[in-house]
């Protein structure tokens, strides 16, 4: 069995699957519950003075049968005393020395308000500190959360604040609801982050109830905003960690979060770069023993490809992940149809027919009806083979190509040369 422990920037733990800050943390009870079944760590529900939560507060999008395809909360940080909160971190913390403990922290951005509670969970032995800058709900409204975190001098400041007077590894928690992840990434680094983590939740409406015409949820007629989270912010989440993976400036150790549901996803999010992974929505629609199968599902998969550690698969496809302008524009894969698994539904022609390049034909043999693909006008786009609802029916086949690779930046750079080059003779040519 390979290596599954993980040092995140000095925090140690079994495995690299956390709770992260939110319901399932939101007591010691749960947390060691949590321990009890198998989680490496858990990020402690976000601390701060404490507020008043809504009742009805959760939603959830269902999809196409799925139920929680995507989750939407209008919950914020802990409406438990401080006190107490801190007496049951110390006793989990005892009762599971070898658990990652990590407090979640929110105050208003001021230098004496972020001492005060640091000096007063560290003082219950935390293993480090999740700064919460990303709650884009109820907290944004008074200057904290995300309306910190959507602003880089902030970040930097309250970090810088932070680590005065830390003796733990810091730990950002960086909010998606800001057009560059990386600018905020880099403020946190500058004010001494150890670590990030990301993404936080991103602003969300789930629906509205066509009878009463209330936002779902509502709290006595009214609605609000709040975040959004589970499968369906995997993409989104998956890229910015990606982003900041691959971003010189950056440079810290990485804990992903969003939509991460079972031991694939968090393969996918170490590969882009993270060394760690937290997870709430699935916890919070199947329960803690869900880490059961992550657990025993990554160990199956690093043991097929013969790594021992967990850590041997950190980043290794961020080198592959680049902008579109290194893309080679001489690339061609085409579809092929087979025609022996093909069932003839008519979904890969419909779909290209309609919506892409009109390349599959519907032919007629002596055997009967099949579909082809004409390869000279097929782009390679792949819908014909997302929409097929048979595995192997249709294959993306990458063709030779006698040209060399070449890229669009390549393209603009020699533009530029011989545009120089030509105003250059024609400069030499008017003297």
């Amino acid at each position: 069995m390979a290596d599954l422990s993980i040092n995140l920037a000095g925090i140690q733990s079994p495995n690299p699957f956390w709770l992260a800050s939110a319901p399932p943390t939101n007591t010691g009870y749960q947390v060691q519950r949590a321990f009890e079944a198998g989680w490496g760590g858990a990020v402690w529900k976000t601390l701060g003075e404490p507020i008043i939560n809504t009742s009805s507060r959760f939603a959830a999008v269902h999809f196409g049968g799925q139920r929680v395809a995507g989750f939407n909360n209008i919950e914020l940080i802990s409406d438990r005393p401080l006190e107490v909160n801190l007496r049951e971190i110390a006793e989990t913390k005892k009762r599971f020395p070898d658990r990652a403990v990590v407090a979640s922290l929110m105050v208003e951005p001021r230098r004496e308000k972020w001492h005060e509670i640091v000096k007063k969970v560290e003082a219950v032995g935390v293993d480090g500190l999740e700064l919460n800058f990303g709650c884009p709900h109820g907290m944004a409204e008074r200057g904290m959360g995300a309306a910190s975190g959507q602003q880089p001098d902030l970040v930097e400041l309250q970090t810088m604040w932070v680590k005065e007077v830390a003796t733990t590894p810091v730990i950002v928690k960086l909010t998606p609801n800001i057009t560059d992840i990386t600018a905020t990434a880099r403020a946190a680094v500058r004010g001494g982050a150890d670590a990030i983590s990301l993404i936080n939740t991103i602003n969300s409406l789930a629906g509205v109830d066509l009878d009463s015409w209330n936002t779902v949820p509502h709290v006595g007629g009214k609605g609000a905003h709040g975040g959004y989270c589970g499968p369906a912010v995997k993409p989104i989440a998956l890229n910015m960690v990606a982003e900041c993976a691959r971003h010189l400036e950056v440079g810290v150790p990485i804990s992903g979060i969003g939509g991460i549901s079972d031991w694939r996803d968090t393969a996918e999010f170490l590969l882009m770069g993270a060394t760690g992974v937290q997870v709430c929505t699935a916890a919070m629609h199947h329960g803690f023993r869900i880490v059961e199968d992550m657990i025993d599902g990554l160990n199956d998969y690093l043991d097929a490809k013969g790594l021992r550690s967990v850590a041997e698969l950190v980043g290794q496809t961020v080198p592959k992940y680049s902008d579109w302008g290194n893309l080679d524009l001489n690339y061609k894969v085409v579809a092929r149809i087979n025609r022996d698994i093909c069932i003839n539904c008519n979904k890969c022609h419909i779909a290209c027919e309609d919506t892409s390049h009109q390349c599959i034909d519907m032919l007629t043999d002596p055997s009967g009806a099949y579909l082809e693909v004409v390869e000279e006008d097929c782009v390679g786009c792949n819908l014909c083979s997302i929409v097929c609802p048979v595995d192997g029916a249709i294959e993306m086949v990458e063709l030779a190509s006698d040209q060399a690779p070449v890229t669009w930046n390549e393209r603009q750079s020699a533009i530029a040369v011989l545009q120089s080059v030509r105003n250059q003779s024609t400069k030499e040519a008017i003297s």
